[in-house]
Order: structure tokens, then sequence, then C-alpha cells
């Protein structure tokens, strides 16, 4: 940020009113700004209202400037300054001194700060026998502790939050009311005689005694039932976790059948980097993502010490939390093993927040529940990291993230204020509001009915919250997205109009978000590799026309398909999503026929599995297209490829399990040393003579010949990834040259598919080896937990660009 020194002379008096704008409120910048004025001898005053911090100076214009330049280095940690805006103060009274004033509650224009690890400070304050907040599990300051948990409305004040109805205690309300103490106004500041209380219940409500596992408190009590083999539901700082012993094979395996969560991976958390290390590799970057203030789960690599197979069936990662509350801290003092910490519901539904809700739904899961009374007004679920191509990309956004505003990249300072409802899958909305994207935290599947339930709920709360008033509703073209109907609804009940827009365009646009890629800037080509999304027919009609492996050149206004994988039947529709063999009889069927299959391969474990099957009736399905739409998934090529090779093939109990586990079983020497010509084969023809799309018909061949050979599928895996990743960038080269010329250098991966850090390291390597700049993601998930802030990216440059037409005109 450029510095304001020299606009004034250095010498003389001058009153200015400082607008500060950004992450500003609940982090501690009202004291920093206290501090700076009052050591630079500078009288005034700053508050909080609904733009950010405003500030009141009186001094020498070099003090003023020189302020404004120690108030840009040294802002809190958890600030972020988006802007400073400096104005004369006009026919204003110089104070005596400088103070903090009360806050101004106007119309909100400011950022809501995301909950933040416990501060060092903090944990050595809980964990001190000598100090007053010594075994508290709510020790916070202005550093660290919850806020978008906790908060119903802006500005962040206390009397605004769930800790209104604790009353401070004398020495709590010094801190608060201290300037010069870390934790002046805290809003959660309180300690054990003012603030909230935790406490050990049985679930089903049996009277027991914590002498037996415990002399201290009953946080403590807790890992002794945890060390004992049991089930513990802990209510935590955005919702409740289900905790257990992650050693004890036995009771991980109890958990996953009363939670109903058969496969997906469990979270752990370790009470320190020294026993994560015990079990898996830990980079220096990955380090300090654990010890970040957004605390998220790590995904990393496991080393061969054993945790029970059930913490991540058939994976070669664990994804790990270091405490991040205080409670976490003192439940793990004593527990030299990681502990499974996952969300505390039955599999699908929404985390529950409200002691009333554990004490209901998880009483048939936990034997014992670890409570507290302070309300959780706002369900944040943990996010996800990993890093992958020397990056950390979030994978889920939500606890520590969100709701911290995106400035969004140059050229969108003008746009309107939007609301974008986002997808099915992995839901989050995005509000676009005076240049900047709120993406909402992860929610989950619309399909389930609490989830949506949720969703509105949360579309609802970031209205008020950030008092918004979209001027257009964005909506998925797929019409039958609950969150498409219900932008359809919102928009005709308050006579918005309604734009909807191309999924894959979504995630391009989303991706070049994610990299500030300028609204003026060159078309990119976009490579958005998924499962599944609703298409886009020639002449816009409403055919049903499913995606899943485009190359399209985009910018944020349009999209241009030019090429794409080949489209193959999905039988049973949606039901092929869930049993991958369905995928891989329809792909051998379009390459090979069951004649050619039989006549060469009948030997193979795989065809007599088919043969097992009603193929008539399929058959009868795929020649009439009776409910087997055709799509050209990436996602769904990769549960073929994992069925035929015997890894998911009946069914998947999570969205993407037979992919993730394929990418798991991948031979690393064959992926980086084996030669790049035994790769599988992939062609690239032209569809209806037109459109140039991926052709699987020799990798199919090469694999099946494999299989013969009874190749190892660790080395099938690792050639199936390898072979994708170099037709992909054949492709992009196919695509970008015309007349031996570049014409597109800039190429952007998305899709939930670019998650697999296999496919994502070989596609972004390659691509480097031939002078392309690769865009990919970072701060919002390739998935479709991206898609809402790429829907409202492409409204809002549409409603830019058809103003300036009409501006011109």
């Amino acid at each position: 940020m450029t510095s304001l020194a020299s606009r004034f002379p250095a010498d003389t008096i001058d009153a200015r009113q400082i607008r500060v704008c950004g992450v500003v409120q609940g982090v501690g910048f009202r004291p920093t700004v206290w501090r700076l004025a009052t050591e630079a001898g500078l009288s005034g005053s700053v508050l909080n209202d609904g733009n950010g911090v405003l500030i009141r100076l009186w001094g020498s214009h070099s003090a003023i400037d020189n302020f404004v330049d120690d108030l840009q280095a040294h802002s809190p940690p958890l600030a972020r300054i988006d802007s400073i805006e400096c104005s004369a103060l006009v026919d204003a009274c110089r104070p005596d001194g400088f103070n903090i004033a009360t806050s101004d509650h106007s119309e909100a224009h400011t950022n809501v700060v995301a909950d933040a690890a416990s501060c060092p400070a903090c944990i050595d304050d809980t964990l001190n026998p000598l100090g007053r907040r010594y075994r508290y599990p709510f020790t916070n300051c202005t550093h660290c502790g919850p806020r978008f948990s906790i908060i119903k409305a802006i500005p962040y004040d206390r009397a605004q939050t769930s800790m209104a109805r604790f009353a401070l205690c004398r020495e709590c309300e010094h801190e608060y009311e201290n300037p010069t103490d870390r934790r002046f106004h805290a809003q959660p500041n309180a300690c054990r005689q003012c603030g909230p209380k935790a406490w050990l219940e049985s679930s089903d409500d049996r009277a027991f005694c914590t002498a037996s596992l415990t002399q201290l408190d009953d946080v403590d009590a807790a890992c002794s039932l945890l060390q004992q083999g049991k089930i513990v539901a802990i209510k935590g700082i955005g919702g409740f976790h289900l905790a257990c012993d992650a050693t004890n094979a036995k009771v991980v395996e109890l958990l996953r059948q009363r939670k109903r969560r058969y496969h997906k991976p469990f979270a752990l958390m370790a009470r320190d980097l020294h026993t994560v290390n015990e079990y898996c590799f830990v980079s220096e970057q990955e380090e300090a993502l654990l010890y970040s203030a957004e605390a998220p789960v790590v995904v990393l690599q496991a080393r061969d010490k054993s945790l029970p197979n059930a913490i991540a069936p058939g994976q070669n990662t664990v994804g790990f939390m270091l405490p991040y509350t205080p409670m976490h801290h003192l439940l793990l003092e004593r527990m030299d093993r990681p502990i499974v910490l996952t969300s505390g519901n039955v599999s699908d539904e929404p985390q529950c927040i409200s002691n009333e809700a554990a004490k209901k739904h998880l009483n048939h899961i936990a034997e014992y529940l670890l409570l507290h009374d302070r309300d959780i007004v706002n369900r944040v679920d943990d996010s996800v990291v990993r890093v992958a191509a020397g990056s950390a990309r979030l994978l889920r956004r939500a606890r520590g993230y969100a709701p911290a505003s995106m400035p969004l990249p140059a050229g969108f300072a003008a746009c309107p204020d939007l609301l974008a409802m986002g997808g099915e899958l992995k839901n989050t909305f995005c509000l676009l509001k005076e240049g900047h994207a709120i993406l909402s935290q992860h929610m989950g599947d619309l399909e389930e009915a609490t989830t949506y339930a949720d969703y509105q709920k949360n579309l609802n709360l970031y209205a008020d919250l950030f008092q918004h008033q979209p001027e257009q509703i964005v909506v998925d073209a797929h019409p039958e997205y609950l969150s498409s109907k219900l932008g359809q609804e919102l928009a005709a009940a308050k006579a918005l109009p309604l734009l909807k827009v191309q999924h894959h365009h979504s995630h391009i646009a989303a991706c070049l978000a994610d990299n500030r890629w300028p609204l003026a800037a060159e078309p990119v080509l976009g490579v958005a590799l998924d499962g599944l999304g609703f298409g886009q027919t020639a002449d816009d009609s409403d055919d049903a026309v499913f995606w899943g492996g485009e190359f399209l050149l985009a910018d944020y206004c349009q999209a241009t398909r030019l090429g794409t994988f080949k489209p193959v039947a999905m039988p049973g529709g949606t039901q092929a999503i869930y049993q991958p063999w369905r995928n891989t009889y329809a792909h051998l069927m379009a390459e090979l026929g069951w004649s050619n299959l039989e006549t060469h391969y009948s030997q193979l474990e795989l065809v007599q599995f088919l043969q097992t099957k009603p193929l008539e009736t399929f058959d009868v399905m795929l020649k009439t297209g009776t409910n087997s739409p055709l799509a050209s998934s990436c996602g769904r090529l990769f549960d073929a490829v994992a069925a035929a090779i015997g890894v998911c093939r009946e069914a998947v109990s999570y969205e993407g399990q037979a992919a993730i586990e394929l990418e798991a079983l991948v031979d690393e020497d064959t992926l980086h040393h084996e030669d790049d010509t035994l790769a599988y084969p992939f062609a690239i023809p032209r569809l209806n003579a037109q459109l140039p799309y991926i052709e699987p018909l020799g990798m199919w061949q090469a694999l099946l010949g494999d299989l013969v050979l009874e190749t190892p599928k660790e080395i099938i895996a690792a050639r199936f990834h390898k072979g994708l990743a170099k037709v992909i960038v054949a492709m992009v080269k196919t695509l970008t040259t015309r007349d031996e010329q570049r014409h597109t250098n800039t190429v952007a991966l998305t899709g939930g598919v670019f998650q697999n850090k296999v496919l994502l390291e070989q596609v972004i390597f390659r691509l480097e080896q031939e002078s392309f700049h690769v865009l990919t993601h970072h701060q919002v998930p390739a998935n479709d937990g991206g898609l809402a802030l790429g829907q409202a990216t492409i409204a809002a440059a549409r409603n830019l660009a058809h103003n300036t037409r009409n501006n011109r005109g």
C-alpha cells in the first residue's frame, strides 16, 4: 500500500479522518490503533462501524503519515487491511488524548472474521498451574478464539454474540477495558468465575462418578474415557465432534457402524506435531498449516506405522489437525496417541450444534457427551487442506477461512451486489458486495433434507449479517438442482433478474478469481474435469446434455467448448455414480463390444464378474438410451477404470471413493521412472468430424492386456494416471495451436477431478515443460465448493459488460 507521507508539509498541524476497510473488527485492531496513536503523541478516537474502523486524528502531518505507515506494518495477526482512505476533518474539536469510542451500529459494509485457533499466549494461560485461567477450556484473546461461530450481527460487539449473557467478573472487565491488555475488547473474554462452563454427561442419563476417572475436571475425565475405548461427543467451536482412540481398531469400527459412515476417512487430532510425525510424513509447509490460525485438517502421506485400516480405508493418506481450542489442549494433555475427531452427526447430515440436538441425535453413537453452555450460533465444519505441486489447496473451505471475504480481481470494483446459489453437492453460496466475494462455509449435499434446511438458514443469516440486498440471483443451469430451484423462487419473490450459468464455465471462472485474474485479461483455456454437470447444447435448448471432461476457451463473460472427453452412457443414470461397475461395462461396450470381450478376454475375472449381471437388460438400455444418458465425464472414466481392476467395483459409499482409492494405489516408481511409452495411450479424433475428443480405446486395450498379464494394480493405476495426464496436455497443445502458432498460453485446471494430487502434479509438470502458464486452485476448492464464486463473477462480468455497452450507446 502506498505511503501517505509527503502529501502534506511535515511541520503543520492537521486533523484527519482515516477509514480502514478489510478484516478489522474482532481482531484487536482498535487497541493497536490506540497504542500506535498514543506512542506517536496523537489525539483523537477510534471506533468500529458498519464500514470497518473509523479513526479521527489530530497532530502534525508527518506524525499522522508515520502513524498510517506503522498501522500497515504492525496490524494485528488476524487483521487484513484492504484499503485506507484519508480525508480532512472540518469543524471538529480536538479532544484531549486518544480514546476508543463506542461502536456505531450503522449499515454493514465490513468483514466478519473467521474463528481462529488458540494463540500460544492463551495456550500458556490455559496450561499454567499458577495462572487464573489454568484449565479453563474457553481461554481466548483478540488474537484467537471464536468469532463467526458466535456472532449474531455486526458490528462485532459482545452484546451481539452468544457471550452476551455471561456478565464479566471484575478482573475480566478490567482486561476488557484496558487498551494495553491483549484481551481489550476481546468479545468472548471470560474466566472460570464468569464465563461458560463445561461438563460431562452420560448419553443414557445415568449417574456416574468422575472421581475414578480424574482428580482434575470433567474435560480430563473425558480424556480417561477416550483412553478406555469409549466414544465421546464433544461440543466444539462450530459444532459437535465424535471422538475415540484412533489406535483402537475395535472402537473405530464401532464408531463407523454407529455413525453409518462406512468408508469415508475420519479426521484425526493429535496432541502435538511429534505424535503426528509418528504416523505421517510432515513437510515444513504442512507443519505451517497445522500450526496456522486457520488450523485445518491437513491431508498427509501416511507412514508404514499402522493405524487401523478403518481410519481411512483404501487410502495412503491421513487427515490430521492439531488442537485449536483450549478444550482440545486440555483433553489431549495426557493423550500420547491420536484421537478420531469427526463431525458429530449421522453420515451426510449437518453437525449438531446444540446440547439438545446432540442428546437427541448422538445418544446412540456416543456413550458420553462433553458439553458446555456457550451457544454455537453458526455451524462451521472443519476445513480440509492438501499440499500438491508445492501449494496448499483447500479441499473444503469452512472453519478458519469462512466467511472472510476475498477482494475481487482488477476490473470488478463497480460490479453490482449479487447472490450466487452454488451447486447441489458440497454446496456453498456466494455474495458479491462492493467489489468483494463472500463465500459461505461448506454445507454439504443439498439432497439431504437437514442440509438443505441449513442452507436456507445460512442464506438468511448472511443476508442479515452483511445487510446484503442482491440486484440479481445466479444459479447453475441444471434445472433439477435444489439450489437452482430455490434461486428461481427467490428471484420471483423479490422480482429480481435470474441468470443461469453453465456448470463448467463456473468452475473455470472460480479458478480465475482464485488467481486474481483481471476482468480485462485475455481468455484462457480452461480444463474442467469433474463427475457430472449440466452441459449446453449448440442451440441453447433444454435438452439434457451432461458434461464432465471439458476444454473451454473462457473468460469471465463467456466460454466456448473446444474439446471434450468421449461421451459414454451412464446405465441407470445416477445409479451409475453409486455402482462403478456400470461405468466399466458401458465403456467396454462403447470401445470393444461384448463379443470381442468374450473372444479375447474370457479368462479375466472382470469378464466373469460382468457375466453375473443382467447384461441383456443393460444392452437394451444402452441401445435405446433408456435411463442411460451420455456423459463426457472424466469422473466416470475414473470409476470405470477403478472397477475394472477391482477397486470399489460393486458400490461406493461416498462421492469420488473409487477415484480416491485408485489414486492411492499408484506406484510411485512406475509413475516417475517408467518409460512414458508404457503409459496407457489415448487418441484425439474428432466428434462428428468437428469437436476433438479424448478417445480411451487404446487405454482400455492396454489395461485389459495388463490384466491378462496379471500386472499389479499399483502399476496399472500409475500407467492410467500418467497416460491421462499426457493426453490432457496433448489436447491442450492441439487446441491452443493454430498454423504452428500458440494463440493461448494460459491454462486453468479446475473441477473435482483435479483434487487428485497425482493427476494434478503430472498435468502441471507436463504443461510447464511445454512453457504454458498454469492456473490452479488455492483458496477456493476446485470441486463444487468453489462453484458459487464462479457463478457470481460470471454474472458480475456480464453486468459490467452490459453497462459498458449501454454507456457507449
